[in-house]
């Protein structure tokens, strides 16, 4: 990995990644940002096809030497907010931005595809990058990817998130499972309404939905093992129209994380039989719809240690053993069908303003961590190649 040559794109890097954060894109609707990267890497001599899964793109830079096929992924969607930041770059679309970093992971494949582009003489193998529609919306858009063939023939992939909760300068990750599953859940409480001074007439839908509130806090705690991480979240509750009214329906939505396919199929269990129960407890019915969203993330335990070898080499980073976190993300797909490392880049800098977490408002990065999750990524493909020469 040259240091020098990734040095001198950081510029592009930073003027790319401020115009896509100027211009973001919900999930699914990437159309333009799309075009853009596709533009970009046909202007490199890069073979491209677009719309893989949605609006995805692959594209495939092919090394002079014999080695393995190496894929990078970048996400490119930004989320349902209204950017509050003040600055010159900050989002021209009313109520969207890029409030997760999708567009730094964006710049930084770009300069990857102008690094390998200008490198093919030396490079080994294949170098496969990846630019994914639709992470933050369920069913994301990493499974469509797969399944319309962009990891056909990949032997190993990686995948980077800027991450403001760790200082500029660290990068972590972990063996195993390091991110959650997540599903969630949309429970109808159908009763049957009538007049708040006659209770008796009635099956009060709000009153049995508020007790299945209370049964679902038992879900984790009484029935996954203490050692087991998992969280059950009910975010909404909804139901009844004025205080004088005893509502006949209320809905309860909600969310669940966790680690281990056995909890989360237990907890699903769990859901529905306490919902069944305690609705018909108070005379009432409860119709459950609950959607299985992305399985846990779970890093090979050699590409764990590809990392903890190669990542001090690059710009001076310090590595760090990451704690499981309950975020989710669809990167989790590529890793079940593939050996693969998804690693943090710090992103956090109070000298840069970038102190607000993911999804706030306010949220930036310090725009060095580009340039270190770039060599991160090449540093890693190299040692793979190295490795398999």
């Amino acid at each position: 990995m040259e240091e020098k040559r990734l040095s001198d794109l950081f510029p592009s890097m930073v003027e790319r990644r401020r115009h896509l954060h100027r211009h973001p894109e919900l999930s699914f609707m990437e159309k333009e940002t799309s075009a853009q990267i596709a533009g970009i890497l046909r202007g490199l001599g890069i073979d491209t096809v677009a719309n893989v899964g949605g609006f995805g793109l692959v594209a495939k830079i092919r090394g002079e030497l014999p080695g393995k096929t190496i894929a990078l992924r970048a996400d490119m969607d930004a989320l349902p907010i209204q950017d509050e930041k003040t600055c010159e770059y900050a989002s021209l679309h009313p109520g969207v931005m890029h409030a997760c970093g999708h567009d730094g992971h964006t710049a930084t494949l770009l300069a990857l595809a102008e690094y390998y582009s200008r490198t093919q003489a030396k490079l080994r193998g294949e170098i496969r990058l990846l630019f994914q529609p639709a992470e933050e919306v369920c069913p994301g858009g990493a499974k469509s990817m797969i399944e319309e063939g962009a990891l056909d023939g990949v032997d190993v992939i990686y995948g980077v998130h800027l991450w403001t909760p760790i200082p500029v300068g660290i990068v972590a990750s972990a063996p195993g499972p390091l991110m959650a599953s997540t599903d969630e859940f949309f429970i109808d409480v159908q009763g049957r309404g009538g007049h708040g001074g006659m209770p008796h007439k009635t099956v009060d839908s709000v009153v049995a939905a508020s007790a299945l509130v209370l049964q679902l806090q038992s879900v984790v705690s009484r029935s996954v093992d203490p050692l087991d991480p998992a969280v059950v979240t009910i975010g909404s509750i909804q139901g009844g129209t004025a205080q004088n009214i005893i509502a006949d329906r209320c809905r309860l939505s909600g969310t669940v994380r966790c680690f281990r396919e056995e909890t989360r199929e237990l907890i699903r269990e769990r859901i529905h039989v306490l919902a069944k129960n305690t609705a018909e407890a108070y005379g009432a019915e409860a119709q459950i719809n609950y959607m299985m969203g992305y399985p846990s993330l779970v890093n090979d335990e050699g590409e764990y240690r590809r990392f903890m070898k190669v990542a001090p080499g690059v710009f001076g980073l310090r590595a760090e053993l990451s704690p499981k976190i309950m975020p989710a993300e669809d990167f989790a797909y590529y890793l079940q069908q593939v050996p693969g490392c998804f690693m943090f880049v710090g992103a956090g800098n109070p000298d840069k303003g970038a102190i607000y977490p993911h999804h706030h408002p306010k949220f930036d990065i310090d725009e060095d961590a580009m340039l270190h999750a770039a060599g991160l990524l090449a540093a890693m493909a190299e040692s793979y190649q190295d490795e398999h020469a």
